[in-house]
C-alpha cells in the first residue's frame, strides 16, 4: 500500500477484526500481554486494552502510532506500549496473544519466514495468534507482498493448533475503494 494516510482515514472508527474477537472468545485465562503487529491506528489495540490486556502495539508508520496514542483514554493508556519498527527489524518478547490483522502481507517476502519463526517463538505455549495471510490468487500477489500457497501454509501451521481457518476468495474493494481480488486466509491459532 502506498497511501497509508488515506487508509487510516478510511478505516477510522472501525471496530475490532473478527479474528481478534474470535481469539478473545477462546481465551479462558485472565488478560495477559499481547502484541498488535502492524497496529495501524489501533482498532484492535483499543479492544485489547478495553478487555484489560497489556499491549505492545507496533507499526512501521509513525503517523499511525501518534494517532493511536491520541485515541487511547488515560487509564488504559498505562497498559499501552508502542514501538515504531518495520517487521524486518522487530524484536519480539513473550506474549499470550499475537494479533496481526491484515499486516503480515506487508512484510517483505524474503523476511517473512524469519518473522513467522519469531512470532512462533514469541508466543508462549497455549498462547494465541490471530490475523490474516494472503493466498496466491490475491490480486496483490504480483506487487511483491507476502502470499502463501497451500503447502507453505501447512508448513507455517506445523507448531500451531488451528482453532479457526476461513479461506475467502472474492472480488471486492480495498478500504480506500479500489477494485481488488481478495484471496485471504483468516486464522486463529493456538501455540502447541
Amino acid at each position: 500500500m502506498s497511501d497509508w494516510t488515506a487508509y487510516y482515514a478510511a478505516t477510522a472508527g472501525g471496530g475490532p477484526r473478527d479474528t481478534l474477537l474470535r481469539a478473545l472468545a477462546l481465551w479462558s485465562e485472565p488478560p495477559g500481554i499481547a502484541m498488535d503487529l502492524g497496529c495501524g491506528t489501533g482498532r484492535d489495540t483499543l479492544e485489547l486494552l478495553e478487555r484489560g490486556w497489556q499491549v505492545l502495539a507496533t507499526d512501521a508508520e509513525a503517523e499511525a502510532l501518534v494517532e493511536l496514542r491520541q485515541r487511547v483514554p488515560a487509564a488504559p493508556g498505562s497498559r499501552l506500549y508502542t514501538r515504531h519498527a518495520r517487521f524486518e527489524t522487530l524484536v519480539l518478547d513473550r506474549y499470550e496473544l499475537v494479533n496481526a490483522s491484515f499486516s503480515l502481507p506487508f512484510c517483505a517476502p524474503a523476511h517473512f519466514p524469519g518473522l513467522w519463526a519469531r512470532i512462533t517463538a514469541a508466543t508462549r505455549p497455549g498462547g494465541l495468534f490471530c490475523g490474516q495471510l494472503l493466498g496466491t490468487r490475491d490480486s496483490w500477489a504480483s506487487r511483491g507482498v507476502t502470499v502463501v500457497d497451500p503447502a507453505e501454509l501447512t508448513e507455517l501451521l506445523r507448531d500451531w493448533e488451528v482453532l479457526h481457518h476461513r479461506e475467502e476468495e472474492e472480488d471486492g474493494h480495498t478500504a480506500v475503494g479500489k477494485p481488488k481480488h481478495w484471496h485471504i486466509h483468516h486464522l486463529v491459532l493456538r501455540r502447541r
